[in-house]
Parts: structure tokens; sequence; C-alpha cells
């Protein structure tokens, strides 16, 4: 879009005409120093007639007034506008922490007409909860009998996406080190500024590995000012089938003590999942609870077209300058 850094400037544009209109006359003998009475007869002599004379001078008089305003145009700062474009906002820090012990196999989430198991649940939910997240800052670890950073902090949230969806049972390890996970999270913010630090914990199971306590890693966390939601996902042994109850199936116990106890230390909040739609409803109040922000701060590129009028301008002054010193 064109416009006008200085618009006011433009009321100068009548200008000429006021000066010219309301100065004093200039007298003949002001407008020449030395007075030839035949010149007129002169020039008639050598073919100027007096028509082409007052021509010539109108002729001039546009081409000093077009300058002018070509000038007072280039004065005003003619911009191009680009199209508005929203300033990166400056949202929460927020890591994952994704537990791929091996109860995650356990198939007891329904998608559709099938069953699931437990991390492709996660991967289906997490991950839209991910691609909402703009602005903020996502980071993934993946822990089991050991926990590590599958991808630092970052803007990126389609790969943070990915590498979740790459994600598999087992990786880390076929126990489940909760208390690695937190303390491994609590060392990676503490390397960064921002003070907005969140941690969504999944896990359904129990701390059965790692060097770490959950709950000393808990109180860490408190004192970095991390905070930090626990989601215990998996249905009741009461709701399995018999199956799946009494061969196999449902071999993992969440400790539901202790993931509480983190998300009171730490100012966040214990959640459960016992099904697809839970999980899903879990992410949405998360939404709720560390709302994406708001800033809604835009700019827009500006290009400068002062210029062309300007050269515009100084080129007709020069041709009216060299056309009068013709005609003298």
């Amino acid at each position: 879009m064109l416009d006008l850094a200085w618009p006011w400037l433009l009321i100068l544009l009548p200008l000429p005409w006021f000066v010219w209109r309301f100065s004093p006359a200039v007298t003949q003998s002001q407008q020449s120093a030395l007075q030839v009475p035949f010149l007129e007869a002169m020039e008639q002599a050598v073919g100027a007639s007096v028509v082409d004379k007052r021509r010539s001078r109108l002729w001039i008089l546009l081409l000093v007034y077009l300058a002018w305003c070509l000038l007072l145009v280039s004065a005003a700062r003619p911009q191009w506008l680009g199209e508005p474009v929203p300033q990166q906002r400056e949202g929460r820090d927020m890591m994952l922490a994704i537990d791929l012990s091996e109860s995650m196999l356990e198939e007891d989430f329904e998608l559709g007409n099938r069953l699931i198991n437990r991390l492709i649940a996660t991967k289906v939910v997490a991950g839209d909860f991910i691609e909402r997240r703009e602005g903020d800052r996502i980071g993934l670890i993946l822990f089991g009998e050991q926990a590590y950073l599958q991808a630092p902090l970052t803007h990126d949230r389609q790969t943070v996406k990915q590498l979740l969806d790459e994600a598999q049972v087992g990786l880390a390890g076929k126990t489940t080190a909760i208390g690695d996970a937190i303390g491994l999270a609590v060392k990676r913010f503490k390397e960064m500024q921002n003070e907005q630090r969140v941690l969504v914990l999944i896990t359904d199971g129990t701390n059965t590995a790692g060097a770490i306590e959950p709950d000393k890693a808990a109180e860490l966390a408190a004192v970095e000012g991390l905070k930090i939601y626990t989601i215990g996902i998996g249905r009741d042994r009461s709701q399995r089938g018999l199956i799946s109850r009494f061969f196999g199936g449902g071999t993992s116990q969440i400790d539901e003590v202790a993931l509480k106890n983190i998300a009171a230390k730490t100012g966040g909040q214990y959640f459960r999942a016992r099904d697809l739609a839970q999980l899903s409803e879990i992410y949405t109040l998360l939404n709720e609870l560390e709302p994406i922000g708001q800033d809604e701060d835009f700019y827009r590129p500006v290009v400068s077209l002062y210029q062309w009028p300007l050269l515009a301008g100084v080129f007709l002054l020069c041709i009216t300058a060299l056309w009068q010193k013709r005609r003298v």
C-alpha cells in the first residue's frame, strides 16, 4: 500500500500560486537592468513571434510547477507498506517428558473402532498440543530406564512433533525413571533465561529406576521455578477385560500419590487420563492453564520511495534551466 509519512506537507502545493498572486508586481525597469527598446522588434525580425514567446513561457512555468510538486511529494516521504507481519511472540519454555517404558505398549485406548497403545494415544494428543503452542519454545524428553533429551527447547514445533512420532517403546529401557526425567528438565531449564518454565510429564507407571527420587527432583524443580503438570495415563484395572486383567496385561500401576506430590510441590496439577477423550481434555485444560501468548504486535515492511520523485523533480529543473538558457 502506498503511503505518505508526512502528508501534511502537500498543503504547500499551491504556495507558488499564492506567491505569484499576492507578491508586488514587478515593474518593467526591475525585470531587466538593461533596457533594449527595440528587442521585441529584433525577435520578430528573426521569426520569434510574441505568441511563441508566451507559449514557451507558459511551458516553463508548468515545468517549474511540476518540479515543485515532485519535490514536495518527495519531502512528504512516499513509502510502500507491505502486508502486516506478526512479530515473534515470546511465549513459555515448555518441555514434554514422555514415558517410553514397556508398559506403554498396553492397548487400552480406543481410536475409532480399534485399540491403540498408550504411546500412540500420547502421540496423537500431544502432537496436536505441540502444533497449537505457537510462540512457545517446546522441548522433548524421553525416558525409560534412563532419561535423555530428544529435542532441546525450540520454536521448531514441527521437528519436535516429528521426533515424538518417531519415539518407540523400549528406546530408553524397560523401566521408569521419573526422577531422572525431572532432573534432566531442571538442568536444561537452568540454562535458560525465560521465567515461564513448564514441564508436562506423562507416565503410566511408578518410578522404578534412575539416580534421583521423584520427590527430590520435584524439590529441585520448585527451587528453579519449574512448574510440573503430571499426567497418569491408562485405564484402571477394573476397566480392563478379563483376559487383559489375568493374563499379562495391566502390569503397570500408576503411582498417583507420587505424581500428585510432584505437581503440588511445583505449583502444577495432576491429571488422570483413562481414555483418549480424557487425555484430549487434559491438553485442552493445559492450554487454558498455560495460555498461549496473545501478543498482537505487528509490523509492516516499509520501502522508501522518496528518491524517485526527487530525481524526477531535479531532472525537470535541469530541463527548464537549459530551455531558459536557449531562449536567452
